[in-house]
């Protein structure tokens, strides 16, 4: 998928991680061109926009995700009137009229997917007439496919995923996509793009049957839906702590990360499984603990910190994957940027205990009365082994925008042979 296409590519949206995906994208040279849709007018001219894109406060300047220290001057031919740039050959142009998709001009430039980075389209189950636009707007005006940046959100609770729409991580699920069909994919979100990748491997080797319980929490970088200081909450709200300053606080919140996974792992769904969040004041770079309960087989190797880990250095060593394992110390910003890190596994801290848990079987549902009154001991002890894995990504460019960039490459690959 290196190779140039004759494909025109569409982002809506520029904020975090639209301008990361603009990024990318133009480090892939995989499209042609790219039009990115702000929705409104930016700075004085074109040209402010072109210092937006090229700057910033994580990941410096784009000279320097593209060349290193070698990095020069990569913008040129920057016309207003026409809204072009080009962008270290790519030529870019900016759409700066409306942010209703209904309303963009993507059949006018021969657009084929578009990325929609912005967060406000989240439901697609609503036609393309919906008041403030939504996804389905973007097909209505010359998109092939829409792929969502974050996890669907469908408002009516009476309704389900419609059958052309479907989620998919990079590295996980991707065949569930299929061209024929499927014309609005979610990517999911970053914290299921890492817990995807670390519970396949688990899944793949011990299976769903011997793993009884899961949790995992999160400790996650600041986003943009958060607040620089504290202000009043808006009217309805449930959460005050929103509200709070995420420069000076440890915000609790909450995931959907549990229910996306079962979208991108069936097997999840034979799991008990929780997912906790906690904010944080870094820009970027996140970690999940997981925590896993595996009831132990007595036709197998008792399960214990190697096994666990050698099951991550066996995923870290297979072509085309996304898992990284570590056996070194690292903190949050050793991770930030490193290149298809979907999930690194931090092994120095992989840690597990084996306990004997006692269980009434009287207790148990789904047991037949006749079948109670046959045992002799109605408690049983099953050996039980519980192990902690710590797992980093960055959750803005090494990450999500990363697998999200490998994701569309594939949906436009898959698109050409239809």
């Amino acid at each position: 998928m290196n190779k140039t296409t004759e494909l025109v590519l569409g982002i809506n949206g520029l904020g975090r991680i639209g301008k990361l995906t603009l990024w990318r994208h133009i480090a892939g040279k995989y499209f042609r061109e790219i039009v990115v849709n702000t929705g409104r007018e930016a700075g004085k001219s074109l040209s402010d926009i072109a210092h937006y894109i090229v700057r910033d406060s994580t990941y410096v300047s784009l000279p320097m995700y593209l060349y290193g220290c070698r990095g020069g001057d990569i913008v040129s031919d920057v016309d207003d009137s026409k809204g072009t740039m080009t962008i270290d050959g790519i030529k870019v142009t900016i759409l700066r009229k409306s942010r209703n998709p209904k309303e963009l001009a993507w059949r006018d430039h021969n657009v084929g997917p578009v990325i929609d980075t912005t967060g406000r389209f989240l439901d697609p189950t609503l036609s393309a007439d919906e008041p403030g636009g939504s996804l389905r707007g973007h097909l209505e005006t010359g998109a092939e496919r829409v792929i969502l940046s974050a996890p669907f959100k469908i408002k009516d609770s009476a309704k389900s995923i419609p059958d052309d729409a479907v989620t998919c991580v990079k590295g996980i699920n991707e065949h569930a996509y299929d061209p024929s069909r499927h014309k609005i994919i979610s990517a999911a979100s970053c914290t299921t793009t890492c817990l995807g990748h670390m519970m396949k491997p688990l899944l793949d080797v011990i299976g769903a049957k011997r793993i009884l319980t899961a949790s995992m929490a999160t400790v996650h970088a600041a986003t943009g839906s958060q607040q620089v200081l504290d202000r009043l909450a808006k009217p309805g709200a449930k959460d005050l702590r929103k509200n709070r300053s995420i420069l000076n606080n440890i915000i609790l919140t909450t995931t959907g990360a549990a229910d996306t996974l079962a979208l991108v792992l069936p097997q999840m769904k034979q799991i008990g499984f929780m997912a906790e969040s906690v904010r944080v004041p870094i820009t970027t770079g996140s970690l999940i603990i997981l925590t896993v309960n595996i009831q132990e087989d007595e036709t197998r190797a008792s399960i214990n910190r190697q096994v666990i880990n050698n099951i991550y250095r066996q995923a870290a060593a297979s072509p085309g994957g996304y898992l990284v394992y570590t056996d070194e110390q690292n903190v949050s910003s050793d991770i930030i940027a490193m290149p298809k890190a979907a999930a690194i596994i931090e092994g120095h801290e992989t840690h597990t205990r084996t306990a004997e848990v006692s269980i009434d079987v009287e207790r148990l549902t789904g047991i037949k009365k006749e079948h109670m009154e046959d045992l002799k001991d109605t408690e049983v002890s099953i050996p039980l082994t519980q192990a902690v894995i710590y797992g980093w990504y960055d959750n803005e460019m090494g990450n999500y925008v990363n697998m999200l960039g490998e994701l569309t490459c594939y949906i436009a690959e898959s698109g050409q042979d239809i």
